[in-house]
């Protein structure tokens, strides 16, 4: 028996998604739940990162962190992390303080793929995030729509290869020229345990879902075409089929940074949703993706360290240029650790004054 839910008292985001009328832009904030939050540092100096993906209930806490304290935000995000799918692929993923994600055993030659474990069950390694996702809709009682995501598999072989992040992306690059085939077979499993992933986060109660293709734009539109975009479009496929029968309509974003080479592919991906990066103006990108697809994005994150005057201008310039018909507001990447509060306040009540 799936869980019964509190009714969805804020809709705006999924009417937006699909194309319908709101009365005000919907809004939310990449990585909202997150270190530029005080009650978060204070979280995190009595739990590990990791630790508190792993645990419904400090997962839920932390995602319901910043709806607390913003009114004016129209979504949840599920607080977890794009590398959970490498650690139920058998990878050891730490996060090292003050550098980032580290997988210390990456993936150096091909025949390192017979080490993966494979296939995943995702409803079983797993499934503290679909706990978590069900427990947070209950506590968030209807307040807000819940977000899940995950990874896209371009951009999770990155990581497996790199054993972390990159200012280049030299040694994934080298697999998709040198081991075209077996890159092919790894961004395969992927795209396999991201579908299923996303298929049990909706069961699980997540009501829209995004996946991340974070690593785009260290891709041209050759390799974007042969190696990222069929997953890309075979992941909506299969959760397409995979939640045909249920009620209701689950939406989906794609949100593939740098991928300003590609926002036509991108609209006929089988996505409700296309995410923008800063660099892209709205007005070019409404006319390259078309008119039935919902824009979502795009204030340079930097923008919130200007004074509240200049941020709420541009936030209010922002919804003017996309308009306020199929759009949604959001950042043009993640929120920085070190923004002021109070400015994602203004913010967000600029967004919502237009």
């Amino acid at each position: 028996m799936e869980p019964s839910f509190p009714p969805l008292k804020n809709d705006r985001l999924l009417k937006a998604a699909v194309g319908e009328p709101v009365d005000k832009v919907p809004v939310w904030i990449m990585r909202q739940a997150g270190r530029y939050l005080p009650e978060f540092r204070e979280f995190k100096t009595k739990h590990e990162f990791f630790e508190i993906c792993q645990t419904p209930e400090l997962a839920c806490e932390i995602t319901l962190q910043p709806i607390r304290r913003y009114p004016d935000l129209d979504a949840s995000i599920i607080f977890s992390d794009i590398l959970v799918i490498p650690q139920a692929l058998g990878m050891i993923v730490e996060m090292r303080p003050g550098v980032g994600p580290v997988l210390p055993s990456p993936l150096v030659r091909p025949s390192d793929l017979d080490k993966l474990k494979y296939p995943v069950d995702v409803s079983t390694s797993l499934k503290y995030v679909m706990d978590a996702i069900t427990l947070t809709r209950m506590k968030l009682e209807g307040r807000v729509p819940l977000i899940g995501f995950s990874g896209a598999p371009w951009t999770l072989l990155g990581y497996m290869v790199e054993g972390g992040g990159s200012k280049t992306m030299s040694k994934a690059k080298k697999w998709l020229y040198e081991h075209p085939s077996e890159s092919k077979r790894l961004l395969n499993m992927l795209t396999v345990t991201v579908s299923d992933y996303l298929i049990a986060q909706a069961k699980a109660g997540a009501q829209l879902l995004q996946v991340f293709e974070s690593n785009a734009e260290y891709l041209g539109p050759a390799l974007f075409k042969e190696f990222a975009l069929p997953c890309i479009r075979d992941i909506a496929k299969n959760v397409r089929e995979g939640l045909k029968d249920r009620k209701p309509y689950v939406p989906m974003t794609i949100f593939a940074k740098g991928a300003h080479y590609a926002l036509e592919e991108l609209g006929s991906s089988g996505y409700d949703v296309v995410g923008l990066d800063w660099t892209v103006d709205p007005v070019i990108a409404r006319q390259r993706v078309g008119p039935n697809v919902t824009l979502q994005g795009n204030l340079d994150p930097c923008a919130l360290y200007a004074p509240p005057e200049s941020l709420s201008a541009m936030g209010k310039d922002m919804v003017q240029k996309f308009s306020k018909s199929r759009y949604i507001a959001n950042l043009g990447h993640g929120i920085y650790p070190d923004m002021d509060p109070e400015h994602v306040e203004v913010f967000l009540k600029a967004i919502h004054s237009v």
